[in-house]
C-alpha cells in the first residue's frame, strides 16, 4: 500500500482562494510573497487584490522602533494591531548608497509609506519610501542644518499624500526670535516655506472651517502654559497659536527636547502629541489623558486610566519616554521603560467617543544591547 499522501501545489489552488487567504496577512508578509515564485508574485500584484489589500491596510495602526548596533545592523521594528508579532525591516541596505557607513542616524517620523530620518553627523534629513525602496535627501530648512537634539517629536508632523502618490509634507514648529513659526517642506516642489502663526481669537472648529482635520505642533511646554500651533491638514491656511494653561494651577516641569516633559522630579512624565497630553505617574495615582479646550486656551482632563488597566501596566520602575497620537477619534499612547538594559513597551488606546481604554498586548521585544534611536506611531502603509 502506498502511504504517501498526494501533495497539492499552489498552482492547483484557485487564485481567488489564495487571494482570500493572503488578505488575512499583514502587509510585510504580503510583500514577502512576491519573492516566492512568479505565479504567487502575479497573484499578489493583481490590481483587484492590491486594491482590496490597501483598503484593509489603511485601517491598520503601526508602531515603529528604530534600533541600531553597528551601522550594518540598523533595523526598523514594526508592529501592527492587525498582527500578533513584530516585523524586522532591514533599512541599512536602502540607506547605504546615500549615506556613509559611519553616519549616526535617528528616526524622526513616519506616515503612509514614508519614513523620515536625520543624520546627526551631516545634520541632513532623509526620506525613505519603503514600498518603492527609494531614498531622498531633503534640503536644509530655513533654520539651516539641524542635528538630532533639535527635533521634538510632538513639534513635527509627516503627512503622506494619497495612496500611490510619491508626495509628502513635513511640518515642524519653532520659536524664532520669540515668534512661533511653522516650517513646511513639500516634496512636490522640493521646497520649504515658513509662516508666522497668528493669535487665536475664537473656537478652533470655526477658525479652520473647511480646512480638514487639524494638525497640532507643540512649540513650548512651560511651567504654567504651553505654546501649540494649529493648522488645517489641507494646507493653504495660516497657523494659529494656542496658549493652553492648566486650570488646576501650575504643574512644575522642565522642557525636554524629544517631546515629553518631567514634572516634580522623577514622579511624573508628561507625553505630548496631536494636541493631547498624557500624564504618567510613578506612584499609585491614576495616569490621565488631557486635551485642549474648544478655544485652545486651557488643558482639560478628559479621562483617567482605569484602575484595572493600571494594575496590568504597573512596574517597579518608571516610564522614561513615550509618544501620543490621535487618529479618527482614538488616542494612542506609547510608554517605554528600561530596566537593566531591557526595554518594556506599553501600547494604550483611548476611544474618545466611547470613553473606553484598551491595552494592546505586545509580544516580547528583544532589544538588549541595541541602541533605541527613534519611535513613532504611523498609519496608511500600503502596497503601492
Amino acid at each position: 500500500m502506498d502511504n504517501h499522501r498526494p501533495t497539492v501545489g499552489f498552482s492547483c489552488i484557485p487564485s481567488e482562494l489564495l487571494q482570500s487567504i493572503f488578505l488575512r496577512l499583514a502587509l510585510p508578509d504580503v510583500v514577502r510573497l512576491r519573492s516566492i515564485n512568479k505565479s504567487i508574485a502575479s497573484i499578489v500584484s493583481d490590481k483587484d487584490f492590491v486594491r482590496d489589500c490597501n483598503t484593509q491596510f489603511l485601517s491598520a495602526n503601526w508602531l515603529f522602533i528604530y534600533s541600531k548596533g553597528w551601522r550594518r545592523d540598523s533595523v526598523l521594528h514594526g508592529f501592527t494591531d492587525q498582527s500578533d508579532h513584530w516585523f524586522k525591516i532591514p533599512i541599512a541596505g536602502l540607506l547605504m548608497p546615500v549615506i556613509h557607513a559611519t553616519e549616526d542616524l535617528y528616526f524622526l517620523a513616519a506616515s503612509g509609506n514614508f519614513f523620515l530620518f536625520v543624520s546627526n553627523t551631516r545634520k541632513e534629513l532623509l526620506s525613505v519610501n519603503l514600498m518603492k525602496r527609494t531614498v531622498k535627501k531633503i534640503p536644509p530648512s530655513p533654520l539651516g542644518p539641524r542635528g538630532t537634539s533639535s527635533w521634538r517629536r510632538s513639534g513635527m508632523k509627516l503627512v503622506a499624500g494619497p495612496p500611490g502618490s510619491d508626495s509628502f509634507r513635513f511640518l515642524f514648529a519653532e520659536l524664532v526670535e520669540n515668534r512661533p513659526i511653522m516650517f513646511e517642506y513639500n516634496s512636490d516642489d522640493d521646497k520649504w516655506q515658513s509662516m508666522e502663526a497668528e493669535e487665536n481669537h475664537g473656537d478652533l472648529p470655526r477658525v479652520f472651517e473647511g480646512a480638514g482635520p487639524l494638525i497640532f505642533l507643540s512649540v513650548v511646554n512651560g511651567t504654567n502654559e504651553s505654546v501649540v500651533l494649529a493648522i488645517g491638514s489641507q494646507g493653504n491656511n495660516t497657523p494659529v497659536v494656542l496658549r493652553p494653561r492648566f486650570s488646576g494651577g501650575a504643574i512644575e516641569q522642565r522642557q525636554v527636547a524629544v517631546g515629553f516633559s518631567w514634572g516634580n522630579g522623577i514622579n511624573r512624565l508628561q507625553v505630548y502629541g496631536d494636541g493631547y497630553m498624557m500624564i504618567v505617574r510613578s506612584d499609585d495615582v491614576d495616569d490621565e489623558m488631557w486635551g485642549l479646550s474648544p478655544n485652545g486656551r486651557r488643558w482639560e482632563r478628559i479621562s483617567k486610566l482605569p484602575g484595572a488597566t493600571m494594575e496590568q501596566i504597573k512596574r517597579a520602575y518608571g516610564v522614561i519616554m513615550g509618544c501620543v497620537e490621535e487618529r479618527n477619534g482614538t488616542i494612542r499612547a506609547l510608554l517605554m521603560s528600561n530596566y537593566r538594559g531591557l526595554w518594556h513597551i506599553i501600547w494604550l488606546s483611548y476611544d474618545i467617543g466611547r470613553d473606553d481604554w484598551t491595552l494592546l498586548p505586545l509580544p516580547d521585544f528583544d532589544m538588549k544591547g541595541l541602541n533605541m534611536a527613534g519611535i513613532t506611531f504611523s498609519s496608511g502603509l500600503t502596497l503601492v
